[in-house]
């Protein structure tokens, strides 16, 4: 390989390390949301941005007590009633600092609409998702790991 091979060879493992990284320091992305309860896949969940707020919507329902496709009897107003696959189950929320805060998440099994604190760890392969009502030191958390 001569010299400007080489140089050229550098530069694209320098460039594919650093797309590799900034894609892991974000939530955004798809996600495998591990039940906090029973250790197991629940749903698989997507994280996009928008105008700086992020939202997660459910891909695809795995795991379920009301079989492969439920619904969201518990919800209120829109989402009563509504497919719990293709749902949007959280909103508005922001970066701040080394966390995203700020906005809501709805737990479609009870219904209840929590606010939500987001953490990455190991390297940006996880998302710890903290559901909390008043203050973040109660609630309750879900470690995501990321699926791309």
């Amino acid at each position: 390989m001569n010299r400007l091979s080489q140089f050229a060879f550098a530069a694209c493992l320098l460039l594919g390390s650093a797309v590799a990284w900034a894609a892991n320091d974000t939530p955004v992305g798809t996600w495998r949301q591990i039940d906090d309860v029973t250790g197991k896949p629940k749903s698989v969940i997507q994280i996009t941005e928008d105008n700086g707020k992020l939202q997660g919507k459910v891909l695809q329902v795995l795991l379920s007590d009301d079989g492969p496709h439920p619904i969201c009897k518990k919800c209120d107003g829109e989402r009563k009633d509504q497919p719990v696959e293709g749902m949007v189950i959280m909103w508005n929320v922001r970066k701040d600092g080394d966390v995203w805060d700020g906005g809501k998440i709805l737990d479609p099994k009870n219904g209840k609409v929590y606010s939500v604190k987001l953490s990455l760890t190991n390297g940006g392969q996880k998302l710890d998702v903290h559901g909390y009502i008043g203050i973040s030191l109660l609630g309750r958390s879900q470690v995501w790991e990321r699926m791309q």
